[in-house]
């Protein structure tokens, strides 16, 4: 069946709707209400929908799908190539429009409810150890502020405090001890609320297969393994494991011209957050674990310890797509054998 390429530029209240008419060949540009939109397309043909990959792209994505059509989720620089003159909301869908009709253009997968749910948790977490962060960091600087340096460092800090406050009360009001006391037991309350969603994470991945699976992989914990398998959404969305190290941001950028191919440094675009996990998981596989993998054992003798680390970590980013894409179990040595 062949669908009617759309492309939908959303908003908060207003839906820009671009497409040509297939029986008419009239050009349809039309903007349509966020509360008439579903409608609008429930009486419609089959139809490819384009949008960018943004806030509320994966609700609308998923409502339009139970309505039969198709969507692809686009990411925005790639539709930007196809902007032509002022940008609008107009010219937004029709580039959107033309991007979705490209073969070439990589699509980000749709998630489900309970997939977006976990991602939510993930967001949840990496925001309030930020705010942890920022907060030891506003401590350790008022402290120097009345003279009082304190090493670096949450353990540093804790210890610290009570003797640091103490000599700090002879010279100083006694609302401002109160408060530094305050905004201290606040690291306290933001430990619990992490620990409470890391909590909720790791049951989830206990009920989860692809989770469960993944978890073998030595450098792979709940954190990873929960935030992979809800970031791929379908994992065959992605043609290989390399192109989901690409989506990481773990394969190197390139540059060249003449047929000559200079790889630069890996190029940390894609997702920031899982990115970070991935290496962190991938040092400690490589620096803590008694038997390190052979294959970044040899890799370290010839290159940094860091380097070497960030290839683990794409290769761990590989290992856990084929495990899920294929529904197979993680075998330690496992030889992959190229297709014929």
């Amino acid at each position: 069946m062949k669908h009617i390429p759309v492309g939908v530029d959303i908003a908060k209240h207003l839906m820009q709707v671009h497409f040509v008419d297939p029986h008419t060949g009239e050009v349809i540009d039309k903007q349509i209400k966020r509360d008439a939109f579903l409608e609008y397309f429930s009486n419609r043909e089959f139809c490819l929908i384009g949008m960018e990959a943004c806030g509320g792209s994966q609700y609308w994505a998923c409502e339009l799908e139970k309505l039969g059509h198709a969507v692809r989720l686009l990411q925005g620089k790639f539709v930007k190539a196809f902007v032509m003159g002022n940008k609008n909301d107009v010219t937004d869908a029709r580039a959107i429009w033309m991007a979705v009709q490209q073969p070439g253009g990589k699509a980000v997968a749709v998630k489900n409810e309970e997939q977006q749910a976990v991602l939510s948790l993930h967001r949840m977490r990496r925001q309030l150890v930020k705010f942890r962060t920022a907060q030891i960091n506003a401590l350790h600087g008022m402290l120097l502020e009345f003279g009082e340096m304190v090493r670096k460092g949450r353990a540093s800090l804790d210890k610290a405090l009570p003797d640091v406050l103490e000599r700090m009360k002879d010279k100083l009001p006694p609302f401002l001890i109160c408060q530094i006391e305050d905004q201290h037991q606040r690291l306290s309350d933001i430990d619990t609320q992490i620990d409470g969603i890391e909590k909720q994470l790791i049951a989830w991945a206990k009920q989860n297969e692809d989770c469960q699976r993944i978890m073998k992989i030595p450098g792979v914990g709940p954190l990873i393994a929960t935030a992979a398998v809800a970031t791929m959404g379908e994992a065959r969305a992605f043609r290989s494991g390399r192109e989901f190290a690409a989506y990481l941001g773990l394969v190197p950028k390139q540059t060249g011209t003449g047929g000559k191919v200079k790889l630069l440094g890996i190029s940390k675009r894609g997702d920031t957050y899982l990115r970070t996990l991935f290496i962190h998981g991938a040092r400690a596989a490589t620096l803590l674990t008694k038997e390190p993998n052979p294959w970044v054992t040899e890799l370290m003798k010839r290159r940094p310890t860091s380097v070497a680390v960030v290839g683990m970590a794409n290769k761990l980013a590989r290992t856990v797509w084929a495990i899920v894409a294929h529904d197979r179990a993680y075998e330690k040595n496992h030889v992959s054998v190229r297709p014929l």
